[in-house]
């Protein structure tokens, strides 16, 4: 017995590496020896991603860019040997906080307007309403399901009677500001204690088109090294 557990002993210290089917293993608990990984770079902007991959500061090879969605992009190199990519580097875009289908204050939304969305129209009127109105005591309030307006003191009381138009069109931020934010549909509506909320109408359109923004931005930012075959892009 005790020479049975030397001799296991003396394996454990005296393991072969062989090869299969290409691979290296080690013999005795046998474990795949994996490529090595690089450790991808964060950034929250495009034009950081473009100039890394301009830098070319880690020799990458032919890249792959893909715009994952509004607000992320990975660019990644070909599969390795273990059928493994290196992730070089993570864009992941700095958008304000606005949480949409959520009731705000009046005060509180119309700051969140002015710093969260760009300038239109719609937004205009939105915060013309925002801006007059006011809580009193609770009479009556016009709604016909669609668009809404104050017409007597109750519970939200509107200065100067402006109906608001239902669905608006507003631009919020939200994905990279090197690229133009998509304008889509919203809801708005207000409720008892001068409380206002947007709910988004497009079924989700406006990711597409800032998907689209990203990659032609990316496309002629990075024109030279596409012709090249050094980058590649996916949306």
């Amino acid at each position: 017995m005790i020479k049975d557990a030397l001799q296991y002993l003396v394996g454990l210290g005296n393991k072969e590496i062989k090869q299969v089917n290409g691979q290296d293993y080690a013999t005795g608990n046998v474990q795949l020896i994996t490529e090595p990984i690089g450790e991808p770079i964060h950034v929250q902007s495009l034009s950081g991603l473009v100039g890394y991959l301009k830098s070319n500061f880690d020799s990458t090879g032919e890249v792959m860019i893909h715009v994952k969605d509004p607000t992320t992009v990975i660019a990644f190199s070909t599969i390795n040997s273990d059928v493994k990519r290196n992730r070089w580097i993570v864009s992941d875009a700095f958008v304000p906080d606005f949480q949409f289908d959520r009731f705000y204050n009046a005060e509180a939304f119309n700051i969140k307007l002015q710093s969260c969305f760009l300038r239109n129209e719609d937004s205009q009127i939105v915060l013309k309403v925002v801006g007059n109105i006011r809580e009193e005591n609770v009479q009556t309030i016009g709604d016909d399901g669609i668009s809404q307006s104050v017409t007597a003191k109750t519970g939200i009381a509107q200065v100067g009677d402006v109906k608001v138009p239902n669905p608006i069109m507003v631009a919020p931020y939200r994905t990279f500001t090197e690229v133009e934010q998509p304008e889509s549909k919203f809801v708005f509506r207000m409720r008892d204690g001068a409380e206002c909320a947007l709910f988004e109408a497009d079924g989700g359109a406006w990711q597409l088109e800032a998907m689209d923004n990203i990659k032609d931005y990316l496309s002629s930012e990075l024109e030279e090294l596409i012709q090249d075959g050094k980058v590649h892009i996916i949306a």
